[in-house]
């Protein structure tokens, strides 16, 4: 990271701790902001969000590391996270993570090398009747067959302009049952 970053990154995690406050119960919010903008959490971040806290570095360590929403490496802009508990596994998930690993050329716990899409697992979505259930970054889509996996990637897809004009885009994905918008 070069210095003029790591001092912007820096003044934006002051902002953030002069915000949420520079107490143990900020740490959470204060991570989370970093990981939205960012898409990760650099050890430098870790090291600042510390300092500030007054918090040991390893507890922010393990604070990222236990919660899978939040990841020290890079992910993708899209990250795409498939229920794997036993509600969904009944309900023919393995058929839709073949498909997305499949369509995406990733397996699990890989992101793409353009850094459009990351491929996760997730332990409960709490859609366990409406399963299989899959999450694109904050857009929930359930009752997901391998065919709404197509669907699904083609808007992701269209929000990067991957199609041209007139094909895709913002706007243009609808699913029966998702939440509003694209999932990009």
């Amino acid at each position: 990271m070069l210095e003029q970053e790591q001092e912007r990154l820096g003044e934006e995690i002051v902002a953030l701790a002069d915000r949420h406050g520079r107490r143990r119960s900020a740490l959470l919010p204060i991570l989370q902001a970093i990981h939205a903008k960012y898409h990760h959490i650099s050890d430098f971040a870790m090291q600042e969000v510390s300092s500030l806290l007054a918090i040991h570095p390893v507890e922010v360590y393990s604070v990222c590391t236990f919660y899978a929403f939040l990841r020290k490496g890079r992910e993708g802009k899209n990250v795409i996270r498939l229920c794997r508990t036993i509600s969904c596994d009944m309900l023919d998930k393995d058929k839709v993570a073949r498909q997305l690993e499949n369509d995406l050329g990733l397996r699990f716990g890989e992101t793409s090398k353009d850094g459009r899409f990351t491929l996760e697992w997730a332990n409960c979505l709490g859609q366990c009747d409406l399963g299989p259930a899959l999450l694109v970054n904050d857009q929930v889509f359930t009752r997901v067959d391998c065919g709404k996996v197509h669907e699904i990637l083609e808007g992701c897809r269209g929000a990067f302009g991957v199609y041209g004009a007139g094909h895709g885009g913002h706007g243009t994905h609808k699913d029966a049952h998702a939440t509003e918008g694209t999932p990009c």
